[in-house]
């Protein structure tokens, strides 16, 4: 074979291989699939802790979720509005998101409500689920649906707990909820015998509105004797509200009642300390959660985690309602507003 032939062919199986090389580049780039963008709808259900979106959406960042790269948030906020979350509920799943965020408790009853027959899954946080029949349990909790549950009965016999602590001597205790709420009749079925167990008598008081708060609070002034010794949030919306807050702080206030169950302030009204989560941290749980989801396991197998509660004492509010707080209990507030 001649030097010339030789190298012909050389040349030809070489071309040969880069073409092969570069038809294999370019039918494989062809093949790979774009980046997968989960659409990810958010209920936010109540104003006094919608910063669990912030939590949970700075967590999921952490977690390689990049807002508008991989994934889209539609974040819907009401503030306890039970048709606005049956609304919400319904238009995710009309959207076909691929899977739903939701809080607080009522919310997440929608929510669930609204997906079933359905393949969207849901994440629910800050919710109260002994009784509601969210889960089957805690962990299997079953359907399309896992989360981080809120620990309400327990957070409720703690503020019981701290009252008396800060008003050992008060024997009538006001307690207002939202009329027909679901998650109010587990706590009073706890807070009840022990409230009975240290000789407290429960002034339960079901509402709609600050305003039905407000006429009852008028109505059991009778000269000198307010009918109550001081006023207790259980773990529901309508106390969290800044009106209904502002009824009863200011009345408080006004007749040195210690107030206390949610750490809040209007108008420079307040209460003396709250039990509660932290919000960011409820939505920093979740997040986790939803990795698993989009990730392909299903929810209903993924057990439920819970969040743990904190003491916030205000002390400068303590003062101003004439409130001596034990050193004692200041040592175990997580936090001291002075």
């Amino acid at each position: 074979m001649n030097n010339n032939n030789f190298q012909s062919k050389k040349w030809f199986w070489l071309v040969l291989l880069v073409l092969v090389v570069v038809g294999s580049l370019v039918l494989s780039s062809c093949k790979t699939e774009k980046p997968k963008v989960y659409r990810v709808g958010v209920l936010s259900g109540l104003n006094f802790v919608a910063v669990i979106t912030d939590g949970f959406k700075a967590k999921m960042t952490e977690l390689g979720y990049i807002e508008g790269e991989n994934i889209i948030y539609d974040v819907q906020k009401t503030d306890f509005d039970l048709a606005e979350y049956k609304r919400i509920a319904k238009k995710f799943v009309d959207d076909k998101v691929d899977l739903i965020v939701v809080f607080p408790t009522e919310a997440t009853m929608e929510a669930k409500a609204a997906t079933q027959g359905t393949d969207i899954p849901v994440v629910f946080t800050f919710a109260l689920i002994e009784g509601m029949g969210i889960v089957d349990s805690v962990r299997e909790p079953g359907g399309n649906i896992t989360g981080v549950r809120y620990p309400g009965p327990d957070i409720t016999l703690r503020r019981f707990e701290i009252m008396r602590e800060l008003a050992p001597d008060a024997k009538r205790m006001w307690v207002p909820y939202q009329r027909g709420y679901p998650i109010v009749g587990p706590q009073l079925e706890m807070l009840r015998p022990a409230a009975a167990a240290a000789g407290v008598t429960l002034i339960e008081v079901p509402a709609d509105n600050a305003a039905q708060l407000q006429a009852d609070l008028d109505a059991r002034v009778k000269g000198d004797d307010v009918g109550l010794d001081a006023i207790l949030f259980l773990v529901e919306p309508l106390a969290v509200t800044p009106d209904a807050l502002l009824v009863m702080a200011k009345f408080a206030a006004e007749h040195k009642i210690p107030i206390g169950g949610a750490l809040m302030e209007v108008e420079g009204y307040g209460v003396i300390f709250g039990v509660n989560v932290n919000p960011v941290i409820s939505g920093e749980l979740a997040a986790p959660l939803v990795d698993k989801v989009l990730k392909g396991t299903p929810a209903g197998t993924i057990p439920v985690v819970s969040d743990e509660s904190f003491l916030q004492i205000n002390y400068k509010m303590a003062q101003q309602l004439g409130v001596e707080v034990p050193e004692g209990l200041l040592s175990q507030a997580d936090e001291v507003i002075r």
